[in-house]
């Protein structure tokens, strides 16, 4: 599989006339919570060349192949990716973390990793995943069943929104690691569903678990509270510096 993407990341660069400086796994398969029949969701950062930068003519900021059973693949301009970094993009931060990556400048990865904290906003972090929780929390865990796979939709961002209260720093992308955070009892009931999904198909339904709706309620609630102030939005200059050393 990985020659397959390899092989359609090298047509994305000479169809597309672009350098292909990063890409990685961001889906389930990185989260640590896939299914067998779970897609590849494959992401990547690239630079146009000096002169494109330098034309008249705008250009797409984004490259995105079209969408199978199997492959999911789309990427991000450079000069975009850095404006997201300025925000304090939890996505960004987890393309950058992801255990799965297929391709990699290194110059690139530890220079624009050293950058990670200083654009990390916990306020703005905390908010993307208290909103991606609170929205599969309110509109897919209701009913008697549901897609088991939903729960691990509210349970990786819950989890990460309660890594940024705890420790004050860019949450980690993996499930497995921001579980140290559960109960012991929710983790227990975890590990079951884990079990399962490992052998499930996307669409399996299971009955709906009264303690992890609590406990998503209560994390919720929580967290809400405690949302850190905004703090004053860092100085682009690194960010300009770094998008000029990429671009050839």
């Amino acid at each position: 599989m990985k020659e397959l993407i390899l092989n359609e990341l090298n047509k994305v660069e000479r169809s597309n006339k672009v350098n292909i400086l990063y890409s990685t796994e961001s889906g389930s398969r990185a989260w640590g919570f896939p299914s067998p029949d779970s897609d590849y969701d494959v992401r990547f950062i690239y630079a146009h060349s000096k002169d494109d930068y330098l034309s008249v003519d705008e250009f797409r900021d984004v490259i995105e192949l079209p969408i199978n059973d199997l492959l999911d693949i789309n990427g991000w301009e450079l000069r975009k990716a850095l404006r997201l970094l300025r925000k304090s993009n939890a996505p960004f931060f987890e393309w950058l973390q992801s255990p799965i990556v297929y391709r990699q400048d290194d110059r690139f990865v530890r220079e624009i990793g050293k950058l990670m904290p200083y654009y990390f906003s916990p306020r703005a972090t905390m908010h993307h995943y208290l909103s991606m929780a609170s929205n599969v929390l309110n509109n897919e865990l209701i009913g008697e069943q549901v897609k088991l796979k939903k729960y691990f939709y509210a349970l990786r961002p819950m989890l990460a929104a309660r890594w940024i209260l705890e420790f004050d720093q860019v949450p980690p992308m993996e499930f497995g690691k921001l579980r140290d955070l559960l109960d012991a009892s929710v983790n227990q009931i975890a590990e079951e569903l884990l079990a399962i999904k490992a052998h499930a198909d996307e669409s399996y339904l299971i009955e709906k678990s009264a303690e992890l709706n609590e406990w998503l309620v209560r994390q919720l609630a929580f967290c809400e509270e405690r949302v850190p102030l905004a703090a004053p939005t860092p100085d682009t200059d690194p960010l300009n510096e770094l998008f000029r050393k990429f671009v050839a």
